[in-house]
């Protein structure tokens, strides 16, 4: 491609909307722009990119013996209102009537319109098991787009669905699924950590995430390098650390303690450890209100909590007037004793001894509180976030804590959607068997972020080989000069014979911005054809190597493909 005919609208300023760098580089580099909140266009350098990820994700998951099919982005209620999801995924799902006033929905995702396919075309058990899979645009009204195409409204979404007949056959799919993952993965060049993860809305037992840690992750991973255990902090389980209690058979006593709203304001005010409070959240699940008890230095795990009341819909904190009106106090000072709401407690508060609590009451607080004594829980669960140093679930050591970001994710459904639609099949001895199902899926453009988030410098983007939407740009010094414009040109027809992705910066530009424009974009490998041009001398340098390296242009040629082939 001639860079003079390229659509390339790179920008010098990073734009004000831009947080992280992924976005920005995507924006100064010309692969997308914004058409509204979380929406964006893809233009030919960023599509480019994206077909290589969809390319390189539809050549692991055919190796993997799965069918692709392509279903409709547009689908109608009926399949998710009989898995009662069309409620579940509430203002999240863009909904909407067709002119017969029938409802309709853009797609989140599709287990119900997978199986509804295999209910319509399956004729016998004969053709299980059976993975199929699509590459397909998703819809989700985030109530707070934002990192660019890392959470935004539409995107771009690769997701699988097996069918067995059997729990050893589900298993096998799912290990396929598994080493398929681990190879698309590697081959776009991403460093990932897979988790143990909670199936939230889409239901099943067994579930993993394929995470890329990065700082500007929105989910925790807690991993041990000891044992290999790793768990995103929606699923890893928090070992009860018991903390010194004041000892003594006390009974529980009302105290003044003004404008003392926070744990770090009581801390202060009472001259106690952060341990030694409990601290009383309340939340609306669903239509009801609830209330959860942490010990005082630690924070409510919503997604475990939520989990635990059953809650369908959103689970989120109370409003303050409705704290006022629960607690008859103002916000800070809830506390467990005489609330006529569930307490879910965790288990670090059933372990504790004359702790502090709210006293339902503006600016006081009890203490020597004791569970069961006092007041009784309505259920002691873990319900807490795991932290840094806290103890390994499996071994015992201190666990560790990074952010990543969610590439990937498998489930081991079983039969929640064959259930809710009546997917079933006459086994070889003709008794009637529910189908298991597993679900498997890939934030394809989410991928393309979380490649820049890890491979990138001051100057711009540093891609992937096998996902760089060029693999080499030729680049003549003075495209006035005729001489270097034929060498260049031969250059880039050369590499172009040996099957390499090229460009040419024909443009008329300073030979720095030509530069410029190559880091930005990331282009792996560039030759720069200069004065020396005629004594048969390029300039080689690849985009992570800090210096060029001059050659003959024979030998700078049959290194770029050397380069290129042995890291596609």
């Amino acid at each position: 491609m001639r860079m003079s005919n390229l659509l390339m609208p790179t920008l010098r300023e990073v734009p004000a909307e831009a947080e992280i760098t992924s976005h920005k580089l995507m924006l100064r580099a010309g692969l997308i722009r914004k058409l509204a909140a979380g929406i964006y266009s893809y233009l030919p350098l960023g599509l480019r990119t994206l077909q290589k990820v969809e390319q390189i994700v539809r050549e692991e998951m055919d190796n993997a013996g799965a069918q692709e099919l392509l279903m409709s982005a547009l689908l109608p209620a009926e399949a998710y209102q009989a898995s009662g999801r069309w409620e579940v995924f509430g203002p999240s799902m863009f909904k909407m009537k067709d002119r017969n006033d029938r409802d309709f929905c853009l797609g989140p995702t599709h287990e119900e319109l997978f199986t509804q396919t295999v209910i319509d075309s399956v004729r016998s058990y004969k053709e299980y098991p059976m993975t199929l899979y699509q590459i397909q645009h998703k819809y989700r009204d985030e109530g707070r787009p934002r990192f660019g195409i890392i959470r935004s409204r539409e995107f771009i979404m690769k997701d699988a669905y097996s069918f067995d007949l059997t729990e050893e056959g589900l298993d096998k799919s799912y290990q396929k699924m598994y080493d398929a993952y681990c190879r698309i993965f590697n081959r776009l060049g991403l460093d990932f950590t897979i988790v143990d993860a909670d199936s939230g809305a889409m239901g099943g037992s067994g579930s993993q995430e394929f995470m890329v840690k990065s700082p500007i992750g929105e989910d925790g991973i807690a991993y041990c390098d000891d044992c290999g255990y790793a768990a995103n902090y929606e699923k890893a389980e928090c070992i009860p650390q018991e903390k010194p209690s004041p000892e003594g058979d006390f009974d529980m006593e009302k105290i003044h303690t003004p404008n003392a709203h926070t744990i770090e304001e009581l801390v202060s005010f009472l001259n106690a450890e952060a341990y030694n409070f409990a601290k009383t959240i309340i939340y609306k699940a669903d239509d009801k209100y609830v209330a959860a008890m942490v010990r005082g230095d630690r924070e409510v795990n919503e997604v475990k909590l939520k989990n635990l009341v059953g809650c369908v819909d959103d689970l989120e904190l109370a409003e303050p007037f409705m704290v006022r009106q629960i607690t008859n106090a103002e916000v800070g000072f809830a506390g467990p004793v005489g609330l006529d709401i569930p307490v879910y407690v965790d288990k670090e508060v059933a372990m504790m001894k004359n702790f502090i609590v709210g006293a339902n009451e503006t600016d006081m607080h009890y203490k020597n509180v004791n569970i069961n004594k006092d007041f009784t829980p309505t259920e002691v669960a873990d319900i807490r976030t795991i932290e840094t140093g806290d103890v390994c679930p499996k071994c015992g050591k201190p666990i560790k804590t990074a952010q990543g970001i969610e590439v990937g994710h498998i489930f081991k459904l079983g039969t929640k959607y064959s259930d809710a639609l009546g997917l079933k099949s006459l086994d070889e001895t003709g008794k009637s068997k529910t189908v298991i199902m597993g679900c498997y899926g890939i934030g394809v453009t989410r991928c393309l972020a979380a490649a820049i988030e890890q491979n990138n410098d001051e100057n711009g983007i540093i891609w992937p080989v096998s996902i760089a939407p060029y693999h080499a740009i030729v680049i003549p010094v003075n495209s006035k000069n005729e001489e270097q414009s034929e060498i260049a040109e031969k250059v880039y027809n050369d590499l172009k014979v040996k099957g390499i992705e090229v460009l040419l910066d024909d443009r008329n530009e300073r030979a720095g911005v030509k530069f410029k424009d190559a880091d930005l974009i990331g282009i792996p490998v560039r030759i720069v054809v200069g004065k020396k041009c005629g004594e048969g001398v390029v300039e080689y340098k690849e985009r992570t190597a800090e210096n060029a390296v001059e050659k003959n242009i024979d030998d700078a040629v049959n290194d770029v493909v050397e380069f290129i082939n042995n890291n596609r």
